[in-house]
């Protein structure tokens, strides 16, 4: 079993274990005080009598993670995903726990770790400044989730008993409501954009719910605008892929899993890939229906994107993108970022941001259809309802309010006579005196027994009158 041996100021606990090759070997384990070095021996003796002592390890997080990453992120995540996760391992993780070892790891180290994230610079990436001066709690979140899933398997690995990472308190994330355009406002924008690209993906954004790379993504194998289509209202966009960019790395990690597409870069020495790949949820494939008038402007502009075509001939590059540059390769979206801040700003509008046209639709169509959670879902592919009730609370909130003012105005406001001047009535503070029904009682004590039993108990209890 396990023994306590003093050594200066410290005290150790010996025992023996067999390793992952079957030989046997000892190890020292050093605690400040004589009652933390009793606490873990006795914590050793009995894993070890229930058949649940792991042996110890040396691997550190930052070796940890990285088996992580290959024996689990390469099968479980798609290139999106694999970049964002090693990002958040390189800048956040592994320069402040990765030399710690995996089995020292405790939910008060968690903590700890938590507080010092808090203090810690926002790491900018190249083409994507840091937005904050320090880590934000909607990335400390996503820290931590990454760590539970990856502890997680390190329990199923039986490197450790139990995931530190199980039930930690959080700081809180504050979610700002987006701040929207009014459909004036909208309209304002459109009459003084000049560019054809943005023109189209912003009807796309806002009419149809779709994601900036969705629309980029689009092609017009997936748009159904025929006359008979149209004329029915049957006219449709199918959502099925969309235009991301990759590390070249993430690629060769995962193959082409989930890639349609890997375009061929401007400049070979590049670290990455622009790609057209299957959304990240199933939800996110949909089938949305076009308003007519969408569907003419589709319509126009594929007229004039094919007459661009037969201009340049071999010189555009045809991907069969709805959305694309003049030369027809695909069009990044910093491109139309760009181009909707020169018109936000010559049309003099309210800051928002791009995606806040996606949210246009979502707010307008949970007020048409009076807070249809399921079909909007539908449209804007949101994996769970409950993101949606989130974001969107406040729309369903102010419904309420009018669906209460409504009922002010057809019933209280119409009412005959004017129920407004009407208060709840006022109780008698004047005892009212009561008479006795003796015809009543006599029929009643009758027919229960029981109730005959009962009150002559009451009145043989009751103090007598002198």
């Amino acid at each position: 079993m396990a023994s306590i041996i003093k050594r200066k100021k410290n005290y150790s606990i010996v025992y023996t274990y067999v390793d992952e090759n079957g030989e046997t070997r000892q190890k020292w384990e050093t605690r400040t005080s004589y009652q933390e070095a009793l606490k873990r021996k006795a914590e050793i003796e009995n894993q070890k009598c229930a058949h649940s002592f792991l042996p110890p390890s040396d691997q550190n997080i930052a070796e940890f993670l990285s088996d992580f990453v290959s024996l689990y992120g390469e099968k479980r995540w798609g290139v999106s995903m694999y970049d964002s996760q090693n990002s958040l391992i390189a800048n956040y993780i592994n320069p402040i726990i990765g030399d710690m070892k995996v089995q020292d790891v405790t939910t008060r180290v968690v903590d700890k770790y938590i507080q010092t994230l808090q203090k810690t610079r926002a790491v900018s990436r190249k083409n994507h400044p840091a937005k904050t001066d320090y880590v934000t709690n909607a990335t400390i979140e996503k820290v931590i989730k990454l760590l539970r899933c990856a502890f997680k398997q390190a329990v199923r690995w039986e490197l450790i008993p139990k995931n530190p990472f199980d039930n930690v308190v959080l700081p809180k994330v504050e979610y700002k409501r987006r701040d929207i355009w009014t459909a004036d406002m909208i309209r304002k924008a459109l009459d003084e954009c000049t560019d054809s690209k943005l023109y189209v993906a912003m009807n796309l954004a806002f009419a149809c719910s779709l994601r900036m790379g969705e629309i980029l993504g689009l092609t017009w194998s997936n748009v159904h605008i025929s006359d008979e289509e149209i004329a029915a209202d049957n006219a449709y966009v199918y959502i099925d892929k969309e235009l991301a960019r990759a590390s070249k790395r993430a690629i060769e990690m995962l193959g082409q899993k989930d890639i349609y597409h890997i375009f061929s870069p401007l400049f070979p020495n590049t670290s990455t890939r622009i790609i057209l790949k299957k959304p990240k949820t199933d939800s996110s494939v949909r089938k949305v229906w076009l308003p007519k008038t969408l569907a003419y402007i589709l319509r126009e502009w594929k007229s004039s994107q094919d007459e661009l075509k037969d201009l340049l001939r071999d010189e555009y590059q045809d991907y069969d993108l709805v959305v694309a540059l003049a030369n027809g390769r695909p069009c990044e979206d910093r491109v139309i970022l760009k181009s909707f801040e020169k018109l936000r700003e010559k049309a003099g509008l309210p800051k928002v941001v791009f995606h806040s046209l996606r949210h246009f639709r979502t707010t307008y169509k949970l007020k048409l259809n009076h807070g249809d959670l399921k079909a909007t879902q539908g449209d804007t592919g949101h994996a769970q309802i409950d993101m949606i009730t989130s974001v969107y609370a406040h729309i369903l909130d102010e419904d309420r309010k009018i669906n209460a003012q409504k009922f002010e105005t057809t019933f209280y406001a119409s009412a005959n006579p004017d129920l407004r001047t009407v208060h709840p009535p006022k109780e008698d503070k004047a005892p009212t005196t009561t008479t006795l029904d003796l015809e009543g009682l006599v029929e009643q004590l009758r027919k229960s027994p029981e109730l005959a039993n009962t009150l002559a108990a009451l009145l043989a209890s009751a103090p007598s009158d002198n």
